[in-house]
């Protein structure tokens, strides 16, 4: 097949991660895939791993001669399917591809990205994508939000990661946590400053690593500064290797308010880092059922998660590293392999039909 995946978006976010794996391991499977996207790190990073990548300016929604621009392009590379993420991509490449009979996948990340309104009603309804999410959680939530679809156009295939050869080994002191998700408010970042600095103040030692950018950022290191972190906290920016900074890290911290199936939780996991989140969107769907503890509730207050970071700090390095196993198994048992081949076939299914 050859496949091409459009990513409108500005920020760097999961799908785009997703979108970055599965087309090379598509082109792994012999498939040829072309990424179309807005210049800058999403289409950079494509290019360094090897894959066939475009960047491209996208304009208002159902721009003709972006529309015309996809159509070229689609006729140009003979593309069987495309794959689109958000409203923007389906009202530009999503038409050129129904004008030429292309069958589309629309790869949605969270239920909210899909609004119940005419406009997106209407698109539905001519082009009609199949509806890819990561999870079964978010699968309910378009089934709720959005009445005129139905259960057999939405099709769930959980997000795997590449595990590592093998789980960690070490424990690094003082403790090294970490969080690698945009620097948002609904990311939870706050509550885990305002934690670490009680924890600090308690005489606990540890390092929080941040990586990743956001609109509170600033904010977020003002606070910092004001919690007396600057010498606990170090802030990393937008990396394109994120897995590099995970692998030096024992904890990852997800306090975030709202989640489909987070890339971000899924790399931990997959190089054995112990992991502490919220349990919010489809976290609980790859969360081993041995260490249920550590997926606290979504309403978890500041003093709570407190106590959640204390008991992490004073567990013993061989728990530690039972911990890091468990982890790491349940990547194993969600891996990228397993995925890839339900998304090939899924694939395979949508060019046939």
């Amino acid at each position: 097949m050859n496949i091409c995946f459009v990513n409108s978006t500005n920020k760097w976010g999961g799908v785009k991660s997703w979108t970055l794996d599965v087309a090379r391991g598509l082109s792994d499977r012999g498939h040829a895939t072309l990424i179309a996207g807005r210049p800058g790190p999403f289409i950079d990073k494509a290019g360094e791993i090897g894959l066939d990548a475009l960047g491209l300016s996208f304009g208002p929604d159902f721009n003709p001669p972006r529309i015309l621009g996809f159509i070229k392009i689609f006729k140009a590379r003979r593309i069987d399917l495309v794959v689109v993420n958000v409203g923007k991509d389906m009202r530009t490449a999503g038409i050129a591809a129904k004008m030429l009979g292309i069958p589309v996948v629309h790869r949605v990340g969270l239920a909210g990205d899909m609004r119940n309104t005419y406009k997106v009603r209407l698109l539905h309804k001519w082009i009609r994508p199949r509806i890819l999410v990561p999870c079964e959680q978010i699968k309910r939530g378009l089934l709720q939000e959005l009445p005129y679809l139905a259960p057999e156009e939405i099709t769930v295939i959980l997000t795997g990661k590449e595990p590592a050869p093998a789980p960690p080994a070490t424990v690094h002191s003082p403790l090294r946590f970490i969080s690698t998700s945009q620097l948002n408010a609904d990311k939870g970042h706050k509550d885990v400053l305002e934690a670490l600095a009680e924890l600090k103040k308690q005489g606990y030692a540890f390092e929080y690593h941040i990586v990743g950018t956001g609109r509170i950022e600033a904010e977020l290191k003002n606070l910092a500064a004001s919690l007396d972190l600057d010498d606990r906290v170090m802030w990393h920016g937008f990396q394109k290797d994120v897995r590099s900074f995970l692998r030096k890290a024992d904890v990852f911290l997800l306090p975030s308010y709202r989640e489909g199936l987070p890339n971000t939780l899924l790399e931990a996991m997959a190089e054995g880092l112990v992991c502490l989140a919220r349990q919010v969107g489809g976290i609980k769907e790859v969360w081993p059922d041995s260490e249920a503890r550590l997926l606290i509730p979504e309403a978890t207050a500041r003093k709570e998660f407190t106590d959640e970071l204390k008991k992490i700090l004073t567990v013993p390095c061989t728990r530690h590293l039972e911990l890091k196993n468990a982890f790491w198994k349940s990547a194993n048992t969600n891996s990228r392999q397993r995925m890839l081949v339900i998304i090939d076939n899924f694939f395979k299914q949508a060019t046939a039909a």
